[in-house]
């Protein structure tokens, strides 16, 4: 979300406005947080704007002079924010990057909406309008998958089962230990499997994107798991678990960023007591047997296909005190 373009289509400060999506970083101090209702389910940027002292929500209230919103990367979940805000706003203002696909959206914009203005610099858009026809972008609820699961626009794979987490299951023994942690659990899948696995009394369903987590809450309905809307790399829970088992992500917008997915395996190994087991799928090139080894005392490749790979370790070398 670029300030310096979006302040080119304002025309004084509204007195209500709402902002989809917006990212750690962004900066929001045009306006007076006081005047500003935030929509942002990712835990760690949801947290962040509270603690700078907005409205942050996970979904909009009321109506209002002026909507932003920051592109996100799916483009169904794009479309549906935009519709959304039309139906609340009396002026929308769509900004992203041209990596982003805002290019394509301006375009779609001009054809629909009313007065619509495009300001471009630093490598995007920022595209104004007022009124237009939308109702077929509106998002009609949740999606559900080939394999019976619900799944929502804007959740990681969304309309399919992820390979790598197919590969993970697959490659788990048929006794998993007691007490277990799927951390970034996304809608449930590896969840609803952990749970078939002999030896499991207790699942702790972690999850930083909360529309995701409202899907697991719906796909995973055995009494034996407990669900944490949380940012899986801070996460402090009261128990200590026996083992994690998880499909880290790597990234946050469309670059990779394998540090995401080593700062998951030190979580790992901090949430885990001296016995404890982690397994764990990743693409094949994601560097993360290094940070393994320097977390864990022992460290093995359990599988190696189709552009993914399956990593299990023991005996984390730092625990929680």
């Amino acid at each position: 979300m670029n300030a310096s373009r979006i302040s080119l289509l304002l025309d004084g400060q509204p007195d209500r406005i709402v902002i989809y999506r917006p990212r750690i970083g962004a900066d929001l101090s045009m306006f007076d947080p006081a005047k500003v209702q935030i929509i942002q389910g990712f835990k760690p940027d949801h947290d962040a704007f509270a603690d700078a002292g907005f409205d942050v929500r996970v979904a909009p209230e009321g109506v209002f002079d002026l909507a932003i919103i920051a592109v996100p990367r799916s483009k169904a979940e794009a479309r549906a924010l935009i519709a959304d805000a039309a139906s609340r706003a009396t002026t929308v203002i769509v900004d992203g990057q041209k990596a982003d696909g805002i290019d394509s959206i301006a375009r779609d914009l001009k054809k629909r909406g009313g007065n619509v203005r495009v300001e471009s610099k630093s490598h995007g858009k920022a595209v104004a309008f007022e009124g237009g026809s939308f109702a077929d972008w509106e998002n009609h609820g949740p999606l559900t998958s080939v394999a019976g699961f619900e799944t929502r626009l804007g959740v990681f794979s969304a309309d399919r089962i992820d390979k790598a987490s197919q590969l993970l299951i697959g490659s788990l023994p048929d006794k998993l230990p007691s007490t277990i942690a799927d951390l970034g659990a996304g809608w449930g899948y590896l969840s609803r499997h952990i749970l078939e696995r002999d030896g499991v009394k207790a699942l702790h369903v972690v999850e930083a994107e909360h529309a995701a987590l409202e899907c697991a809450k719906v796909n995973v309905t055995d009494p034996r798991a407990t669900f944490h809307w949380a940012d899986a790399t801070r996460f402090d829970p009261k128990v200590r678990f026996d083992g994690v088992i998880m499909n880290p992500p790597f990234h946050t917008t469309r670059a990779a960023d394998p540090a995401l997915g080593q700062a998951f395996i030190m979580a790992a190994a901090r949430l885990l007591p001296t016995h404890g087991q982690l397994w764990l799928v990743a693409n094949r090139q994601l560097p993360y047997e290094a940070v393994l080894s320097e977390q864990f005392a022992v460290v093995e490749k359990r599988a190696d296909t189709g552009g993914f790979k399956v990593l299990y370790a023991k005996r984390p070398l730092r625990t929680r005190a």
